[in-house]
């Protein structure tokens, strides 16, 4: 700009203004130098260029934007996907000032009617996002005024974005809750029927990944789904604080105008209100439980994923995957890989750094609203679009998966059965200590004499300790081993399908809300 102006101070310099013919001409040679500068400097001299478009907050400032500002502080690329829910709370939001005499009734209709053309333009994909449009707020409430006049203005009267943006988010997620632990229902619904009807496969249970003790498949499922089933209850539970409105809060201290924001919770389907301004339009609370009910359904997912990996590896080949959810090599004919499963293992990742990243952004903020917190939206959305990229996946993993039953069996070894020998002497009054330490013996002797610790016959166990009699025999017996722990939460099969229909009654009852 300077530069400019040192320029039309040449130009003016070397033409004085003799008549207005020779003055046109000057102005004519200024504007034709101006337009080497910027092309922001450049309208600046031009009366016919169009102006912009007047921000929400804009009456306070005579200097123009940094257009980098503009791009730095926008929103609209990713918040638009409120569009439906900020027209939603705009709409009770009318009414609510309707009710409270601040609008007269037809303008409430005419911005209502003005807002659905709105919504309409936003369901056909012709909704045009113009420069100005910093956000979704922004956005809707321009169309609006393009639409209906300036009866739009009167909309956000004792409104502010703070509490409207908050009102949004809470809407989105509240659908989103809902949708969502529906997709869990279905996964927990397939885990248990799945348990239930192949309850007589054994396999090797495994600590440290190590073979430990027999287990069946059935109870290993169900391990895995009484973890989802536990995410399913962080849902519902946080949902009781989504469930709040804050809307009437205006930009931290309170609504000038008086209105009734019980019905307008009511009308937009809050069971409660937000208590305190200064919080409401700060409160992200929801959004880090969400992210951390996020995070740990995520790691669920990947510690089952994890599992049906080294399952389904050629050293084990318990299970193998369906072709609907693997892929194979671009190098190697032969191969099948679990990409399914070993995206949702690195998946969660990702819900893991959403989570901090909304934590880190929160810790260190003052009371109130702050721009900061425009951070949130784009880690929620993320988390909550690989939710629901990978819930269905493993759905569908749990649904097509092939169990190798003769596999398993064949991964039992002997040696698991250390425990039940121990157990053995302890029903015969032996105290425990002293039998784990015979035990320990037993396999010892196995390993020594090069054979399975099942091929030890009572007389090569009875030197061990005088109470083994001929029925120990009876303990090498991988059936009897998980019959035995018929305790709730064992491995027997009256056990295993009873805590699969108890999941199932808790699923129905979950699946009612």
């Amino acid at each position: 700009l300077l530069w400019t102006e040192k320029m039309l101070g040449r130009i003016f310099a070397r033409a004085p203004l003799k008549s207005s013919g020779s003055s046109l001409l000057c102005f004519k040679r200024a504007v034709q130098v101006s337009t080497l500068t910027t092309s922001w400097a450049s309208i600046r001299f031009c009366s016919t260029s169009a102006e912009a478009p007047k921000k929400l907050w804009g009456g306070r400032f005579t200097g123009e934007t940094d257009p980098l500002m503009e791009k730095f502080n926008d929103s609209i690329g990713f918040d638009k996907r409120l569009w439906k829910h900020d027209i939603d709370g705009s709409c009770a939001y009318a009414r609510a000032l309707s009710k409270s005499g601040i609008i007269t009734e037809e303008e409430c209709s005419l911005m209502i009617d003005g807002l659905k053309k709105v919504a309409q333009e936003w369901r056909n994909g012709t909704f045009e996002i113009k420069q100005g449009d910093e956000d979704i707020h922004t956005a809707n409430e321009r169309r609006l005024g393009e639409i209906i006049g300036k009866t739009a203005g009167k909309l956000h009267t004792g409104r502010s974005r703070n509490d409207q943006v908050a009102t949004d988010v809470r809407l989105w997620v509240k659908e989103e809750v809902e949708s969502m632990r529906a997709l869990l229902v279905t996964l927990l619904h397939v885990s248990a029927k799945r348990a239930e009807s192949e309850i007589e496969y054994l396999m090797p249970g495994y600590t440290h990944l190590q073979p430990a003790q027999p287990i069946r498949w059935s109870h290993w499922i169900l391990s895995h789904a009484w973890r989802w089933k536990r995410d399913l209850e962080r849902l519902d539970d946080l949902n009781k604080r989504v469930d709040k409105m804050p809307l009437g809060s205006g930009a931290l201290a309170g609504h000038p105008f008086n209105i009734d924001r019980e019905a307008l919770a009511k009308d937009l389907g809050f069971s409660g209100l937000c208590m305190n301004s200064l919080d409401a339009v700060s409160d992200r609370d929801f959004i880090a439980e969400f992210l951390f009910f996020g995070t740990m359904l995520g790691i669920h997912l990947s510690q089952w994923a994890e599992d049906l990996i080294i399952y389904g590896s050629g050293e084990f080949r318990y299970v193998a995957m369906s072709d609907a959810y693997s892929t194979g090599s671009s190098l190697m004919p032969q191969k099948k890989n679990p990409d399914a499963l070993e995206l949702l293992r690195g998946k969660s990742g990702r819900n893991i750094g959403d989570l901090i990243g909304l934590l880190t952004t929160l810790k260190g903020l003052p009371s109130t609203y702050n721009k900061d917190l425009q951070e949130d939206k784009e880690l929620l959305f993320d988390c909550v679009d690989t939710l629901n990229a990978c819930i269905p996946i493993a759905t569908g993993v749990m649904s097509t998966l092939k169990p190798n039953p003769e596999r398993m069996r064949g991964g039992l070894a002997g040696e698991m059965l250390a425990t039940d020998l121990a157990d053995y002497l302890v029903r015969k009054g032996v105290p425990f200590r002293e039998t784990h330490h015979i035990a320990g013996e037993a396999v010892a002797l196995a390993e020594d004499r090069g054979c399975d610790l099942m091929d030890l016959k009572h007389a090569d166990l009875q030197p061990l300790h005088e109470a083994f009699e001929p029925d120990v025999e009876s303990v090498w017996s991988m059936e009897a081993s998980v019959e035995c722990r018929s305790a709730i939460g064992g491995t027997s099969k009256a056990a295993v399908l009873s805590q699969a229909k108890a999941l199932m009654a808790e699923i129905g009852s979950l699946g009612q809300k």
